[in-house]
């Protein structure tokens, strides 16, 4: 008996060892890590049973790996996505929730002063802990769009500008990425693709065959954008094709973790920069060495897990303080809720906070003095211009003037399930009083458990960088005073 004891007590051993070595059992190498970030792209793709388009490259990676249901972005905005993800935390923790915040230059102006965000000691941005391991970095497109304070040096061994060469992964596809890495250590890489920001691409969708959300207007411009944001998925899963095939001409692709995900949702008015599903809900496909295949993942998961894992996959101890899980970890049971979060834009100011439960959505809305289409960055875009007028003239039925109409509640409940669109407001309704009040008091000890600094007004140092990049254009009442 002591014996067969002691067998086990030795297979377990070895078990860890394998696991604290975490090398590849085919390879006999420490595995990579590769992120395919996708910008600005909802995923209305095949795999995740969208009819309009084939998607078959992502579709592919889907069969080989896991394809997650309930990603959820922390925030519809890039900077703070981008933030939370690199670091693990919530951007509202960091204080890097105010969208592009803590840049000592801003498309070519220099600042003197301005919100300087230094992270605490114990925050390790994801790059810099996967050099300390020991790992080779880079970034081909070049999207440091994080509202902290770094130095570019150590987060990457090879950057490549994002406006270098396009929103291709070229540099990538031409070995430039990996020709630094002469130790031929493993490596982690992030490959930006410009997904919804691709821009002139030959039309291919029928603009006539496309659907169009009831919380949008069925008009030909609504059409276009729908139906161009279609062809750029088309496109991005050529460039997730080409991604793909040269791994394995490197003979990389058996050793390499794919993380494939989204920022955020599509440009359009309810879904990025909102928290809407539009806007948070995002596709994400893990695949690799050591992933069940062929899977499909219904738990809530975070944009902050993406970096847990990655650290996990890659045999890195996840730091105690990171607010992000492994969700590989065979004993994780899930999330009961997660949060994102939406703050300033740009010049416009907004203080919304979101609480997704399996079944529900819950939107506690603070600025309830000002619309959902308050002055942004989209005013000169012809869809917005369009959107405006049809308002002005009565031109839109009670579920578009959900979110395109003058009021703004304090609060929001959306049964998902049964409400995927979100239009049907159940936070006055009194059957859902109980369910209200227990999403109302998770956010409540979310506030005070993470300490989240976006309940506080932006410094005013961070609204005068504001004003001087936006000049008129800020015109929300917060402005007045540095004016």
């Amino acid at each position: 008996m002591i014996r067969q004891i002691l067998i086990v007590i030795l297979l377990l051993v070895g078990m860890f060892n394998v696991s604290a070595n975490n090398k590849n059992e085919k390879t006999g190498k420490r595995p990579n890590v590769l992120w395919i970030y996708l910008e600005d792209v909802s995923g209305w793709m095949s795999c995740y049973g969208d009819s309009v388009i084939e998607t078959p490259n992502m579709d592919a990676l889907a069969d080989e790996g896991i394809r997650f249901n309930r990603y959820y972005a922390t925030a519809g905005v890039c900077s703070a996505s981008r933030s939370a993800v690199l670091t693990g935390m919530m951007q509202t923790t960091i204080g890097a929730h105010h969208h592009r915040s803590s840049r000592p230059e801003w498309r070519g102006k220099k600042f003197n002063e301005f919100d300087r965000n230094n992270l605490p000691e114990d925050v390790v941005p994801l790059p810099i802990a996967f050099r300390k391991a020991g790992y080779y970095t880079f970034n081909e497109g070049g999207k440091d769009d994080y509202n902290f304070m770094f130095d570019i040096s150590e987060l990457y061994d090879y950057e490549r500008g994002l406006f270098d060469k396009g929103w291709a992964p070229r540099s990538f596809l031409a070995g430039d990425c990996l020709n630094g890495n002469i130790e031929n250590k493993p490596w982690f890489g992030q490959l930006q693709l410009g997904g919804g920001k691709l821009r002139k691409l030959k039309p291919v969708v029928d603009r006539e065959k496309v659907p169009v959300f009831p919380y949008y207007p069925d008009i030909p411009e609504m059409r276009e954008e729908i139906a161009y944001h279609y062809d750029c998925l088309l496109e991005t899963d050529n460039q997730v094709g080409q991604i793909i095939q040269k791994l394995k001409e490197m003979g990389e692709y058996e050793n390499t973790l794919i993380f494939l995900f989204s920022d955020h949702g599509m440009k359009l008015h309810r879904h990025k920069q909102f928290l809407y599903e539009g806007g948070i809900k995002m596709p994400f496909i893990l695949l690799g060495p050591g992933v069940e295949k062929g899977k499909i993942n219904e738990q809530l998961i975070s944009g902050i897990d993406i970096s847990a894992t990655s650290l996990a996959v890659a045999g890195i101890d996840v730091p105690e303080n990171m607010e992000g899980q492994n969700i590989l970890d065979p004993n994780w049971k899930g999330h009961k809720y997660v949060i994102a979060a939406r703050d300033r834009c740009d010049f416009t100011i907004e203080k919304i906070r979101a609480v997704v439960t399996p079944d529900f959505k819950y939107l506690k809305n603070y600025l309830t003095d000002r619309t959902y289409m308050q002055p942004s960055y989209k005013d000169n875009w012809p869809i917005t211009k369009r959107l405006h007028e049809m308002m002005v003239a009565g031109q839109m039925n009670e579920e578009q003037l959900v979110f395109f109409g003058e009021n703004k509640p304090a609060e929001e409940l959306y049964d998902l399930a049964n409400d995927p669109n979100e239009l049907h407001n159940l936070a006055n309704d009194p059957k859902y009083k109980t369910v209200l009040k227990k999403h109302r008091r998770m956010l409540e000890c979310w506030i005070e458990e993470t300490g989240d600094k976006g309940q506080n007004m932006e410094s005013e140092i961070g609204l005068r960088c504001v004003y001087q990049r936006w000049g008129k254009r800020c015109v929300n009442p917060e402005y007045d005073k540095i004016k």
